[in-house]
């Protein structure tokens, strides 16, 4: 891969065994095509946000990939299905749930994606495991923004 591109995906879940379900959703991203993993986060658990249902396990992986971005999201979609993604209603709980945060230094608005994800910064189950490991894309600002949201590293 000479041309690969950092992407960062976030994962999440929170039915059925959901720290099962987001290491083996690191393992299936290693496993994607013109894909491979660069660094992975540790765990964490946290409530729900804008949500009902059971604590979200989370974490943040960093991909190097030569996916365009729709190309990627299109993986991580077959993924989630493949782990029996259902959407009901807007932040239903989740079997497993993956989304595109960066792609390189894209910027993109469309209606299946918009690069940077627009509600990261708002997220501590996002930012937290982002800044564990790409720390200069995480500013102590956003972190100070989220310092009220209830996570815990597992």
């Amino acid at each position: 891969m000479s041309t690969a591109t950092p992407a960062y995906v976030a994962i999440g879940a929170n039915l059925g065994d959901a720290q099962a379900t987001v290491r083996r959703a690191m393992d299936d991203l290693a496993a994607l095509p013109r894909t491979r993993v660069a660094a992975r986060s540790s765990l964490y658990r946290s409530a729900p946000f804008e949500a009902q249902g059971p604590d979200f396990i989370n974490a943040v992986v960093e991909l190097r990939t030569s996916l365009d971005p729709l190309a990627l999201l299109a993986e991580l979609q077959r993924l989630e299905a493949e782990a029996g993604r259902e959407r009901p209603y807007r932040n239903a709980p989740r079997t497993l749930d993956l989304d595109l945060l960066r792609h390189g230094d894209a910027t993109m608005r469309s209606p299946v994606l918009t690069l940077p994800h627009p509600r990261m910064g708002e997220r501590a189950f996002v930012l937290l495991p982002l800044a564990e490991i790409a720390p200069a894309l995480v500013t102590p600002d956003q972190l100070a923004q989220v310092a009220g949201q209830h996570i815990e590293r597992l």
